[in-house]
């Protein structure tokens, strides 16, 4: 199959994202741990309207699938991390990284290949108070916050049974801060810029353009251009094509990878183009670096 020199990658895996049977499923292997915050024992939380949020350590096995979400979720992860996947791809959750998931849109996340994730969760409801949710699109992005919320939520849990005022008093400084962790367009464009080229290195095999990166960023095409040399000293395309010959470079430690294969993988279609980059990056021929890096 490797010899079509065709790039399905893309088209196959959002063929089968958008015709994929979703279901409502979760699963916690045995090491897992959870703390629930519920309204029946901190009703605060139907004052800031808040539908429930929780506290989680999970390793060995964790998963949650929704298919027809009627509230939104958003996750703050603080350590380890899990991969998201919706009907648009797969992303890589890192940590000090918000996840946003508005009702309506169907998403899996999961441990993955991570051995530990230490999150808090909360669940908003479809209001007039979370709209800004309403009109986003399903993302991860940093956010220096993780540790206030998880820190906020555990104060919050150990209130049960106590003063009142001093659980509304947290749960309004939560509230706060995920006013601002929603906003469909984050108010700081570095960590909107930093947050799409972690989705692109998730992605390396998607055709991506100037363009793509900057409307995920909420930028003009010149502002991206400029926020991508301050924080990497490269434009984007040389930063898209410096995060593809680095991950190269990884993948030809694998002999069972052909470099017909490798190139797919990293989004050219023509796997003499990918040899004419690579070539060009660092002076040889990918299966010139193969020989020299295995003997």
């Amino acid at each position: 199959m490797f010899e079509i020199t065709k790039n399905l990658c893309k088209s196959v895996m959002e063929q089968e994202l958008l015709n994929r049977h979703w279901q409502d499923e979760v699963y916690l292997a045995d090491a897992c741990m959870e703390r629930f915050i519920v309204s029946s024992e901190i009703p605060e939380l139907l004052v800031e309207e808040v539908s429930m949020a929780g506290l989680g350590e999970f390793s060995q096995g964790y998963s949650v699938e929704r298919r027809d979400p009627e509230i939104h979720t958003i996750l703050f992860t603080l350590d380890g991390g899990g991969c998201l996947t919706t009907r648009y791809g797969v992303q890589e959750i890192s940590p000090n990284s918000v996840t946003v998931l508005p009702q309506g849109m169907p998403f899996r996340f999961e441990l993955g290949d991570k051995p530990y994730w230490k999150m808090a969760w909360i669940l908003l409801p479809p209001v007039p108070k979370w709209q800004q949710v309403e009109g986003s699109l399903q993302r991860v992005e940093p956010t220096h916050l993780s540790e206030s919320v998880w820190s906020l939520l555990n104060l919050i849990h150990q209130e049960v049974q106590g003063r009142a005022t001093f659980r509304q008093l947290l749960l309004s400084e939560l509230t706060r801060i995920m006013l601002g962790s929603t906003d469909v367009h984050p108010s700081n464009a570095s960590m909107r810029v930093q947050s799409v080229f972690n989705l692109v290195e998730a992605q390396l095999h998607l055709p991506w353009t100037v363009k793509d990166m900057a409307k995920r960023s909420f930028l003009s095409e010149e502002q991206l251009n400029r926020i991508s040399k301050q924080l990497y000293d490269q434009s984007p395309s040389q930063r898209l094509i410096r995060l593809r010959m680095e991950k190269a470079l990884d993948l030809l430690h694998h002999r069972d990878w052909s470099i017909t294969m490798i190139a797919h993988r990293l989004g050219y279609p023509d796997p003499y183009n990918f040899t004419h980059r690579f070539r060009k990056v660092y002076g040889c021929s990918p299966r010139e670096y193969r020989k020299k890096a295995l003997l």
